[in-house]
């Protein structure tokens, strides 16, 4: 049997675990650290559409984390499943060979590297590489 997250707590912990990214979803695990049932969570961003869209992706997840054979779920470990835009469209079978494969690289420990988030935040106050430029001030001449 297989408990389901419902505190938001518990979703900002897996965030902050292993990651795997694959076409259909993003799977996130974390290790309690304890002998219990292993829990799941489905989560999709309002980016994605609207209630109707984000539902059909929830449901599609669910049922494929269901019938998918040889899905690995650990006890003591929490999985959060994330849609993603393909998740709405793949092929059912795809879907199902993408969560097998992520659960199994995050059960060996392999996560994805992270990403660097960067963004209008990060470029402007000097954190990123990416985005934003500098101005280096000086002479008029250095300007042009």
């Amino acid at each position: 049997m297989v408990e389901h997250l419902k505190r938001r707590q518990d979703f900002l912990a897996a965030a902050s675990a292993l990651v795997c990214a694959k076409r259909g979803c993003v799977v996130q695990a974390r290790d309690r650290g304890d002998d219990g049932e292993a829990r799941i969570g489905f989560t999709v961003t309002k980016k994605l559409g609207n209630a109707v869209t984000r539902n059909r992706i929830k449901r599609r997840l669910r049922e494929a984390v269901r019938t998918a054979s040889g899905l690995d779920l650990r006890r003591g470990h929490d999985y959060v499943f994330i849609g993603r835009a393909a998740t709405a469209t793949q092929d059912f079978e795809a879907l199902t060979r993408d969560l097998v494969i992520a659960t199994q690289r995050l059960n060996e420990g392999k996560s994805d590297p992270p990403r660097d988030r960067g963004g209008y935040r990060a470029a402007k106050s000097g954190r990123s590489g990416a985005g934003g430029k500098k101005r280096d001030g000086g002479t008029r001449q250095n300007r042009q």
